[in-house]
């Protein structure tokens, strides 16, 4: 028996086809090679078409097909991972109104501060555990406001997974994880935030039936699985962000346990058996893939917009003849602290964990007689480090004290530099497994559709490597200066206008 993970990210879509008894992947695929394009229409918006989330998803199944190892007609579940937090409307024929407002557009955090206050900040820490900042219920209030003959014609609001899974399907499901990330959902009452939706003024018909993460979400058309040359009526039978997707995939859904990932953005991911949260909302309290009203299960979540996105950019700007392989490897000749080059990994958008405030890439401390590609390169994945720490030490503050946290080998951890800088800086060891987000999504449809139990379908990915603390004391120097420079920005900066 054969199940599909399909993980759609900012950059691509990646299926993978894994075989339930061993769990392991019999093939993937990603689509497109090239990273996507984020529409930009005025400093700080971003925003993806759901069509072209569609499509690539149509294309990536098809490519995985072609590789001839498994017979498509034996796949029996579908599971789903997605970009968090993007809005995606759609009309009564179930017709895409608008682009996504994707996770990290800045256009609605004035919106989502006003109502922090207008709500009443207790009102919103305790029931909601987050400001509405800058998620979803804020970027459908922004088209409330800004686009009301488009706001007229919605249906339903959903998820950048609901989405895919109602082309699969021709069904609108949400859960309590999908309602949380998008700060609908109050923890109190275990429903659909009446605040919220009255402070809004949002119809309850806008949202769709709420069922469990691991539940049928809608069987597959007859007309789609005859596109995707799969077979008509398997379940979709899982769909969750892709943060708490990677805490599932490696094996972190009990109390204390912690993961990382450091792709477009960068994120640690603690579970919490508490209805916690920060009382500025830099770090943000959600519903996991195990929460439930019997067994609180939450995800405490520190997101910086600018991790691998930074990387890209320095790649594109600096280095475009060179892999990310051989940035690496320069990047390495570089002793620790880039001889005093900083940089401020913040670029993509307003910071949750810096209260909102757009602060901007920076270079800091440039030598144009000393610092060469190599030094940026290093500086680069420093800046980062230095961010998670910084991330951190809020969680350290909230009582989040993790031993080791666990990650896949990708995206910037299959930098070996990076990896011994994050855990110099952090002080944390780090566990790094072979996983990605299509496998805990095919893992997860298992779980749904009933052919994996759910104490024992987790935790299969094989672990690769262990790094631990080697010289905290000397890159404490380094995120010392690195934590100046940025305190200094964050005095000029002003929240998000």
């Amino acid at each position: 028996m054969l199940l599909l993970g399909i993980d759609v990210g900012t950059s691509a879509v990646k299926v993978s086809v894994v075989d339930a008894s061993s769990q392991k992947v019999i093939a993937s695929a990603q689509y497109p090679e090239k990273e996507s394009p984020i529409v930009s229409l005025q400093t700080g918006w971003a925003e993806q078409s759901p069509n072209m989330w569609w499509q690539q998803t149509v294309k990536a199944i098809s490519l995985c097909h072609k590789k001839g190892s498994y017979h498509p007609k034996d796949i029996a579940a579908i599971g789903i991972a997605y970009q968090m937090h993007g809005l995606v409307l759609v009309d009564k024929n179930k017709q895409v109104l608008r682009n996504s407002i994707i996770w990290c557009d800045s256009r609605a955090v004035e919106i989502g501060n006003k109502a922090f206050d207008d709500i009443g900040r207790e009102t919103c820490l305790s029931h909601l555990l987050n400001s509405p900042g800058n998620f979803t219920a804020s970027k459908l209030a922004w088209v409330k406001q800004h686009e009301p003959a488009i706001y007229e014609q919605i249906d339903k609001v959903m998820l950048p997974g609901d989405y895919i899974a109602m082309m699969l399907t021709g069904n609108i499901t949400t859960s309590p994880s999908a309602l949380s990330e998008g700060v609908f959902f109050d923890f109190e009452s275990n429903g659909l935030s009446k605040d919220i939706i009255d402070y809004f003024g949002f119809g309850r018909s806008l949202f769709s039936e709420v069922k469990p993460v691991f539940s049928s979400h809608g069987e597959l058309t007859e007309n789609i699985a005859a596109e995707l040359n799969l077979t008509t009526g398997i379940p979709v039978s899982y769909k969750a962000g892709d943060q708490p997707n990677n805490a599932l995939s490696l094996n972190v859904l009990k109390p204390g346990e912690v993961a990382a990932t450091a792709g477009t953005s960068g994120v640690i991911y603690g579970v919490s058996d508490q209805l916690a949260y920060d009382t500025q909302s830099r770090v943000n309290t959600f519903a996991h893939v195990n929460y439930s009203s019997e067994q609180k299960r939450l995800g405490v979540l520190l997101c910086i917009n600018g991790t691998g996105s930074l990387y890209r950019w320095i790649k594109d700007t600096f280095a475009p003849h060179l892999t990310y392989a051989e940035m690496n490897a320069e990047a390495e000749k570089a002793p620790l602290g880039s001889n005093g080059l900083r940089i401020l990994p913040f670029g993509n958008g307003a910071e949750r964990m810096l209260n909102n405030k757009s602060v901007g890439a920076h270079l800091h401390n440039i030598d144009l007689n000393l610092h060469t590609s190599a030094h940026i390169y290093r500086a680069a994945q420093e800046g980062i480090a230095c961010a998670f720490r910084f991330g951190l030490d809020i969680m350290r503050s909230n009582g989040m004290n993790p031993t080791v946290i666990r990650a896949g080998k990708t995206n910037m951890f299959l930098s070996e530099l990076f990896a011994e800088s994050f855990v110099n800086a952090t002080g944390v060891p780090v566990e790094l497994y072979d996983n990605d987000g299509s496998l805990g999504a095919a893992i997860g449809a298992g779980i749904g559709a009933g052919f994996l139990p759910a104490d024992e379908g987790f935790g299969r990915a094989a672990l690769i490597q262990k790094i631990k603390p080697t010289d905290t004391a000397g890159f404490e120097i380094v995120y010392q200066s690195w934590k100046a420079l940025l305190e200094q920005e964050l005095e000029k900066t002003s929240t998000f206008q």
